[in-house]
């Protein structure tokens, strides 16, 4: 199948990703743009677990102030000025720190929740798998913690404006469009509330 320039630039402005990078998705899906799409998704996640060891040196800090009673800042961390410079990346870090905002997540990752917070938590979800069937109640424990911490986890909650992308695939995204490690560093929400 022939791929024309429009199908070509309507992949790149659906995904901000290079043109060889769409082309390449394209061929693979024989001109097929939703698969194309999911092409270019999953190789976004393998390009950032190449990257993921480069060191962090530059970045912006965003903010986000809701009615003047909710606010977040968020340092969105990458590897060169050059691409902390780039206007898309700017406004990567002020939608995280939107997203921050509207939803009060707790850790950044999974790895930062406390053991404390994991015994608490699993304290209350083992009374409530009580009379399961014993083969079946770790299974249980195990999804209902993954659930509670996935509402607190930044990482892993569904980004407030595309609910089918986390606040990972975002970040693996821009890992991918920009070929460099990005990363949030630190956040913090304040509330007047």
């Amino acid at each position: 199948m022939e791929i024309t320039t429009d199908v070509l630039k309507q992949l790149r402005d659906k995904t901000g990703v290079s043109v060889m990078q769409c082309k390449k998705a394209l061929e693979e899906a024989d001109g097929d743009l939703a698969k194309a799409e999911v092409i270019l998704k999953k190789r976004s996640g393998a390009v950032a677990e190449k990257k993921a060891d480069r060191t962090l040196g530059a970045g912006v800090v965003a903010s986000y102030i809701h009615d003047g009673s909710i606010g977040a800042l968020v340092l969105l961390s990458c590897e060169t000025d050059f691409v902390a410079r780039n206007p898309e990346f700017p406004e990567l870090a002020k939608a995280i720190a939107m997203h921050i905002a509207a939803t009060d997540p707790k850790y950044g990752t999974a790895d930062e929740v406390t053991p404390e917070a994991r015994e608490a938590a699993t304290a209350v979800f083992s009374a409530e798998v009580e009379g399961k069937p014993e083969e079946m109640k770790e299974k249980i424990l195990a999804g209902k913690l993954a659930s509670y911490f996935r509402d607190q986890v930044l990482l892993e909650q569904p980004y407030i404006k595309d609910e089918s992308k986390t606040i990972r695939d975002l970040l693996n995204e821009a890992t991918q469009k920009f070929g460099e490690r990005v990363e949030v560093s630190r956040f913090a929400r304040f509330s007047a509330r």
